[in-house]
């Protein structure tokens, strides 16, 4: 009996060191979408593994079960991106924040090359951004823009700037899409958004009395609303 039970509890003892081991998990970094990101830091959680991007943006990281890939960096946005025992390949890409100082650091510490960042700061700067995980239009503004009150259904939908149009009937902040005012923007895809900018107090007077309650700016990449 006694040796049984030694048994069982060997055979708990090795599965449970089973479900905690490490397993690697390969990823590539870019920036732009198009981009190679070198020689910045990847982390995980819980298994504490420390490893640099290659010149391909490529890194292999030992994860444990339910770890989270963390990447922290003064000029990308932070990540934390969950794993499981499943996952084997991931491909993340960065969100740059622009400024001059970080363009700097970018191709000062090797991140990117330099006429890459020019490039792409130039021509490419839709692709900063992920727009593309939004389902719709109204998703993207909810989830960006924290200062915004956005309320739809189905096809329909309404943006609303807090702080203003608080005693009007229509409180709907105006829609302008590539420079035409629309009041339907729902056609829109998130993955043709280029920038997207919320103008409220003064600076919507440009717009006359319709920016009232104030302005939701789209630009789209091919000029879809044009």
């Amino acid at each position: 009996m006694i040796r049984i039970f030694i048994i069982i509890i060997c055979c708990f003892g090795s599965a449970a060191w089973m479900q905690g081991q490490d397993h690697m998990v390969h990823g590539r970094l870019t920036a732009f979408r198009n981009f190679a990101v070198y020689n910045l830091e990847v982390k995980s959680k819980k298994a504490k593994d420390v490893v640099r991007s290659d010149s391909a943006g490529w890194f292999q990281l030992q994860c444990e079960k339910k770890d989270v890939i963390l990447i922290r960096s003064k000029v990308f946005e932070p990540v934390s991106y969950r794993v499981n025992e499943k996952t084997d390949t991931i491909q993340l890409n960065l969100i740059f924040i622009d400024t001059e100082n970080n363009r700097q650091v970018a191709t000062g510490f090797g991140y990117l090359k330099e006429d890459e960042l020019g490039f792409a700061m130039n021509h490419l700067h839709h692709q900063n951004n992920d727009f593309c995980n939004y389902s719709n239009v109204f998703e993207l503004i909810e989830g960006r823009f924290p200062g915004v009150q956005v309320n739809y259904n189905g096809n329909r939908g309404s943006i609303i700037i807090r702080g203003r149009g608080s005693f009007s009937l229509n409180s709907s902040a105006l829609t302008v899409v590539d420079g035409v005012i629309t009041g339907d923007i729902w056609h829109i895809s998130p993955c043709d958004i280029s920038s997207i900018d919320i103008i409220k107090d003064g600076m919507s007077a440009m717009y006359g009395s319709e920016g009232g309650n104030g302005v939701v700016v789209i630009e789209t990449i091919h000029g879809i609303g044009e």
